[in-house]
């Protein structure tokens, strides 16, 4: 039986890592074929950088994932803290469950949605939103992200030592300054994971991005798809390749950097257990 689940663990790992690599790999020839393989050059990779409209579209996806990633942390995170101070058990599983179907729902409801709220707004007398454009992506993006902040950051909240809190208060220290010199510190691992999974979806977002984006104002996985409408550029795969190393070492440091957190969590309750819990 272990055998044969090695076996079907190992199949999966295949199907799913095997075309990321041959388009790795393939983001090295020479010859621009997939039929054969030359030499190794990194010949599409400065066709890449020579692409105008490709580094355009690259630039509109750091501002808009840096942005939206930053928005949502700062809404998540004081999110998260109201929704871990509330004392109604059943108002905290509502605002949970909420905060979980942006989540469960298709990628597709959420992008007709959003359109559908936009073009609402817009005809709006002396709404802002004249056209649909980098506000309206930025709305959608930091909206997606949210729900993925609260996630990381919420936790965090929940596994803190109250007293530590009950102890600045006593000190003299205001609610204010007590949420920014003690409480703040203590969650920054999960607002750090929270902040690169935000960016990294709003980087490779596509499908929201396409219903609410406009010709004035591209990014780059729009500009992938508009690409193979057409015949594909080599330099597709080098970009392709690039966002993939990209993705990875964020979501490398995203786990790190949970990893860090729950070792910090985890020295303060070996010291209480060792003390028999006194202060």
């Amino acid at each position: 039986m272990k055998t044969l689940s090695k076996i079907y663990m190992w199949v999966v790992f295949a199907l799913l890592y095997a075309p990321i690599l041959v388009l790795i790999l393939f983001s090295f020839n020479d010859a621009g074929s997939l039929n054969n393989f030359s030499t190794f050059s990194l010949k599409w990779y400065g066709e890449l950088f020579r692409d105008t409209r490709a580094l355009e579209a690259l630039k509109n996806s750091l501002y808009l994932a840096v942005s939206s990633s930053l928005l949502a942390t700062v809404i998540g995170t004081l999110a998260a803290f109201a929704i871990s101070r509330m004392r109604s058990k059943y108002l905290k599983a509502a605002l949970k469950s909420a905060t979980n179907i942006p989540m469960m729902n298709p990628d597709i409801v959420t992008g007709v949605s959003m359109m559908l709220l936009f073009v609402a707004a817009m005809s709006i007398p002396f709404s802002p939103l004249k056209k649909l454009g980098f506000a309206t992506m930025l709305i959608a993006h930091t909206t997606f992200n949210l729900p993925y902040v609260i996630l990381s950051v919420l936790p965090r909240f929940q596994q803190m030592d109250k007293h530590l809190t009950e102890a600045a208060l006593d000190l003299g220290c205001t609610p204010t300054m007590t949420f920014f010199r003690v409480e703040l510190p203590l969650v920054v691992p999960g607002i750090v994971s929270g902040l690169m999974l935000g960016f990294t979806l709003s980087l490779d977002d596509f499908v929201i991005s396409h219903f609410v984006s406009s010709p004035d104002f591209q990014t780059l996985p729009l500009y992938v798809y508009n690409q193979t409408a057409h015949e594909v550029k080599y330099s597709m795969y080098a970009l392709c390749a690039l966002m993939v190393f990209v993705i990875l070492l964020l979501l490398l440091a995203v786990n790190f950097a949970g990893g860090k957190g729950e070792k910090k969590v985890e020295r303060p309750r070996k010291i209480r257990r060792k003390t028999g819990g006194a202060a």
